[in-house]
C-alpha cells in the first residue's frame, strides 16, 4: 500500500479502494475514497485531478476520469476531461465501471427527442411565467450551460435574467 493518496498526496487515513471491475486497488484518503463512493461534490480539493487524470498508473486515470465525470456543475472539470486522454482500453475499463456503479441512467431529451447533456444550451420554445420571481421567460430565450436533473429526465436548471430555474424539457430545443 502507498504512503500517500494516488489523488492528492495526503498522508493520513489511507485505504485501499477497488477500481471495478478490474481485480485493482489504489490507495485513497478519506476525502477521496468518500468522492469515489457517494459521488464528489465541487470543491477546491478536487482540484488535485489536474495532476491524478494524466498519472502514469491505469487504475489512477480511471478513478479521476470517474470523478470529473461527477462533476457535472464544475465548468473545470468538463473542460479537463475535454483536453484528457486516455488510452482505448483504459477508457473501456473506465466507461464500464462508471456504468457498472449505477451512476446517472436517466437520459434528458429536448422536445425533438434530441439526447441533452450538462453544459449545452438550449432555446426555449414557449413563454413560460416563472413562478416565484414575477416574470416570463419568452420563447427564443437561450439558456446556456444548462445543468441536468440527476433524477428526473424531464426538469433541467439554468439561467434566465440572472436567476436559476428548473425547466421541463419539453419546452426546450438543443440549440
Amino acid at each position: 500500500m502507498s504512503e500517500t493518496c494516488v489523488l492528492c498526496g495526503a498522508s493520513e487515513t489511507l485505504a485501499p479502494i477497488a477500481v471495478a471491475p478490474e481485480d485493482t486497488t489504489v490507495t485513497l484518503c478519506a476525502t477521496c475514497a468518500e468522492g469515489v463512493v457517494k459521488g464528489p461534490k465541487d470543491a477546491p480539493h478536487w482540484q488535485c485531478l489536474h495532476e491524478a487524470i494524466w498519472s502514469e498508473t491505469p487504475a489512477v486515470q480511471v478513478v479521476a476520469w470517474r470523478l470529473l465525470n461527477g462533476l457535472t456543475e464544475a465548468p473545470w472539470a468538463r473542460d479537463l476531461l475535454d483536453i484528457a486522454y486516455l488510452a482505448p482500453e483504459v477508457q473501456a475499463w473506465a466507461e464500464a465501471g462508471f456504468v457498472a456503479e449505477g451512476e446517472d441512467t436517466v437520459t434528458h431529451r429536448d422536445s425533438n427527442g434530441t439526447v441533452l447533456a450538462a453544459g449545452d444550451t438550449v432555446v426555449l420554445i414557449k413563454d413560460l411565467p416563472v413562478k416565484g420571481a414575477g416574470f416570463t421567460a419568452k420563447r427564443g430565450t437561450a439558456v446556456r450551460n444548462i445543468s441536468l436533473v440527476a433524477d428526473n429526465a424531464e426538469h433541467i436548471e439554468g439561467r434566465v435574467e440572472s436567476q436559476r430555474i428548473v425547466i421541463l424539457t419539453k419546452f426546450v430545443k438543443k440549440s
